[in-house]
């Protein structure tokens, strides 16, 4: 009785700070400009090129970045430093970038005096409203007694990389979405490419929280070698997110409907368009990545924002694959969970086999 009575309280703190948060009118509702128009048609063609039954592309290779490094503090066994460089993203894509998003940031903590061959290094990719590094790197610091460094990726949309006239998390168009997931896969595979060939780290993989689950498993299963991917507090597709969890009360789906040009009569039709567009993003599409034991869900019991089963769904669809339960919901594993999330990153890479 208690175990259902703190399911259900989890269940409620969800649903009010999404109350607070998405309703109080404080900062607009999710795509408050409409869907974006050509640039959402572009997005849509560009995405399913994704896919390796359109063209094979499935191991397409990562471009090779060239980082500008700084760096902002170093101890007696560890440092951290700060890069730019500019996104590798399509020159389409590129265009369609706000101004702000088109240069990346990343932070970078590693051990010092180990060989990056005897190390390995996860990339931990943006949630929703993370538009600083750390949060990521309080989650990663503790990695580093284990040997495992950390990269962080601002997200396009995000932190110094937010257009000017975007409020907070609340993406402007529909297509920004896409735009954001797109940019982040792109830049993350680089990243590991990176870190592969040009630092020669032994082992890697790839993490985020809620929205980027998403995208680490995106990356985990597109990239071209066998990574740890590890996807934590995050649904098989953003269907699930915005048409069922609680972000559908922060969407502006009034002026989605204004802005369809009377292809859209009513709310049903709406949501259904956004349904089928945002499918792109549906997980279960995606090939199953090299190394499917190496990917480890960690979900939460009492989710208002990721219903059980699209976790399991994503499963299914991966054999191979762990999820791991933990009591709580949405906003509280984020808050309490964080050594769950490291035991999982650390599992994670442990059962990859070392680079020769």
């Amino acid at each position: 009785m208690v175990a259902v009575n703190m399911g259900t309280l989890y269940y409620v703190l969800d649903h009010v700070y999404g109350a607070l948060l998405h309703r109080s009118k404080i900062t607009p509702p999710f795509f408050s400009r409409g869907w974006g128009g050509s640039k959402l048609e572009l997005l849509e063609r560009m995405i399913k090129q994704l896919f390796p039954e359109v063209d094979g592309r499935r191991n397409w290779p990562p471009t090779l970045l060239q980082p500008t490094w700084k760096t902002v503090w170093e101890s007696k066994s560890a440092w951290l430093r700060e890069g730019v460089f500019r996104t590798p993203c399509d020159e389409r894509l590129v265009i369609a970038l706000p101004p702000e998003s088109r240069i990346a940031r990343v932070a970078f903590l590693s051990p010092k005096y180990i060989r990056p061959q005897e190390m390995a290094c996860v990339v931990h990719l943006a949630g929703t409203g993370d538009h600083s590094f750390e949060r990521r790197l309080r989650l990663g610091g503790p990695l580093l007694k284990e040997n495992i460094a950390t990269m962080v990726l601002e997200s396009p949309f995000y932190g110094r990389r937010r257009p000017l006239l975007q409020k907070g998390a609340k993406l402007l168009c529909v297509s920004d979405l896409l735009l954001l997931g797109r940019a982040t896969i792109d830049e993350a595979r680089c990243l590991l490419h990176w870190l592969d060939s040009e630092v020669g780290f032994g082992k890697m993989g790839v993490c985020g929280l809620s929205m980027g689950g998403v995208h680490a498993a995106m990356v985990g299963s597109l990239h071209p070698t066998a990574i740890a991917t590890l996807p934590f507090l995050s649904p098989h597709s953003a269907v699930v997110a915005f048409c069922e969890g609680v972000l559908k009360h922060a969407t502006a789906w009034e002026a989605l409907r204004e802005d369809d040009k009377g292809k859209s009569s009513s709310l049903e039709d709406v949501m259904e368009r956004m349904r089928n567009v945002l499918s792109l993003t549906d997980l279960t599409r995606f090939p199953v990545p090299k190394n499917p034991d190496a990917v480890i869900l960690v979900s939460a019991t009492d989710d208002g924002y990721i219903p059980k089963h699209s976790v399991l769904e994503l499963q299914k669809a991966w054999p191979g694959s762990e999820v791991r339960w933990v009591s709580g919901g949405h906003v509280s594993s984020f808050l309490l969970h964080g050594n769950e999330f490291r035991r999982a990153i650390v599992d994670g890479i442990d059962r990859l086999e070392w680079k020769q």
